[in-house]
C-alpha cells in the first residue's frame, strides 16, 4: 500500500488535507494533532495507510511511523474501523495508549469518542501484550506489496471499482501461484493484462 507521501500542503484542516505530490493532489484523512503539526504551504512528508472499502479508496495520514502502525493495529480489535481508529491516534499518544492497555484502564479509553465501556474492555483484551512491538516499526496490517498497489491504481483509474480491482488481482495472483510464477518478478503491463482479462470476465 501507500506507506509515505511526500508533497506541498495545498488545503489543510482539523480532519483532512490536500498534499501535491507530483503534480496531483491527493485528499488525505488526518486528526487535529497530526493538523497541528503541519504548515500550509509547507513541504512535509506524511505516513499514511490506504483503506480499501467496496466503492471507495481512502488515504489517512500522520506524523510518524509509529502513529501510523498503532492506527493499522487498534483496526485489528473487533468493531474498530478506520474512523474509529482515527479518533483514537487524536485522542491518545501512543504511550498513553499502551500505558492504559497494560494497566487495564478502561476510563481512559473511553475518553475516546465511539468508544464505550465494552469497546474498551475488547480494546484492552485484544491489544494485550502487543503494543510493545510498536518500537521496531513493525507493521500490522500487512501493506500490500508495490506491484499490486500500482495493479490495483490502474484498474481502478480504468473504470473499475475497488471491489473488483481486488478480487481480478486475487484471481490473477491465484492462478499465477499455481503456476509456480512470481507476481512481483513479472512486468507491471502483463499483470494489467491478465487482470483486465480476468474483471472482463467476471462482469460477464
Amino acid at each position: 500500500m501507500i506507506s509515505t507521501v511526500t508533497g506541498t500542503i495545498r488545503s489543510l484542516s482539523l480532519d483532512k488535507l490536500v498534499i501535491e505530490v507530483g503534480g496531483v493532489g491527493l485528499s488525505v484523512l488526518i486528526n487535529p494533532p497530526t493538523s497541528a503539526g503541519l504548515t500550509l504551504g509547507s513541504q512535509s512528508t506524511l505516513y499514511t495507510s490506504l483503506v480499501l472499502r467496496e466503492d471507495s479508496l481512502t488515504l489517512f495520514g500522520f506524523l510518524t511511523e509509529e502513529v501510523r502502525n498503532l492506527f493499522e493495529l487498534v483496526q485489528t480489535v473487533s468493531g474498530v474501523g478506520p474512523k474509529v481508529a482515527l479518533s483514537i491516534m487524536g485522542a491518545l499518544t501512543p504511550e498513553d495508549l499502551a500505558r492504559a492497555i497494560s494497566q487495564e484502564d478502561t476510563s481512559a479509553i473511553e475518553r475516546v469518542p465511539g468508544i464505550g465501556k465494552k469497546g474498551a474492555q475488547r480494546m484492552i483484551l485484544e491489544l494485550k501484550g502487543k503494543l510493545s512491538d510498536l518500537s521496531s516499526g513493525a507493521t500490522y496490517k500487512g501493506h500490500q506489496p508495490p506491484w499490486r498497489e500500482q495493479l490495483l491504481s490502474a484498474l481502478v483509474s480504468l473504470g473499475f471499482s475497488p471491489k473488483e480491482s481486488d478480487s481480478a488481482i486475487s484471481y490473477v495472483v491465484n492462478d499465477l501461484h499455481g503456476n509456480d510464477q512470481d507476481p512481483a518478478n513479472m512486468e507491471l503491463s502483463e499483470l494489467l493484462k491478465l487482470a483486465l482479462a480476468s474483471g472482463k470476465s467476471s462482469r460477464g
